[in-house]
């Protein structure tokens, strides 16, 4: 990938979630200029959605376990809210991209990458210490606790 092509995917994400911001209706936005030169098709796009939730969502952690040093659980759970407060439209495309994938590669990403996450939080929650079936299922708890709060405060 040239430099010019790097940026350019680069600025059509930044379309891309705009727009999955404003709309905030959970449906790809495959339709706006430039997604299909960058990406190719749904499973490009939706990963690179994936990896800019992911990254949202490490940082929104990290600053909430420097806030919250004493309470690892509760540090986890706000740093998850935070990040789908700040990223609500992009988690939403997610969210149902998960639950109806574009394709059998979208599903299967964003449930490898579902595992991924919930361990981590497991772990980041203090609860758990490697990324095994007990650790997901922990921190699918967590994130439905934080979904919980989210919506609430919605």
């Amino acid at each position: 990938m040239t430099w010019d092509a790097f940026h350019h995917r680069g600025d059509v994400l930044r379309d891309v979630v705009a727009e999955a911001e404003a709309r905030r209706d959970g449906v790809l936005p495959t339709e706006l200029p430039g997604v299909t030169e960058a990406f190719g098709d749904a499973h490009h796009l939706v990963a690179a959605l994936q990896l800019r939730w992911h990254t949202r969502l490490a940082g929104s952690i990290e600053r909430a376990l420097q806030d919250q040093p004493d309470d690892l659980e509760s540090a986890v759970v706000s740093g998850w809210r935070d990040a789908a407060t700040g990223l609500a439209g992009v988690r939403r495309v997610l969210d149902e991209q998960r639950a109806a994938p574009a394709s059998p590669e979208v599903g299967e990403t964003l449930e490898r990458a579902h595992r991924k996450e919930a361990a981590m939080l497991a772990v980041l929650a203090g609860l758990a210490y490697g990324a095994d079936v007990a650790a997901v299922r922990v921190g699918e708890r967590l994130e439905e606790r934080a979904r919980t709060t989210v919506h609430q405060a919605a």
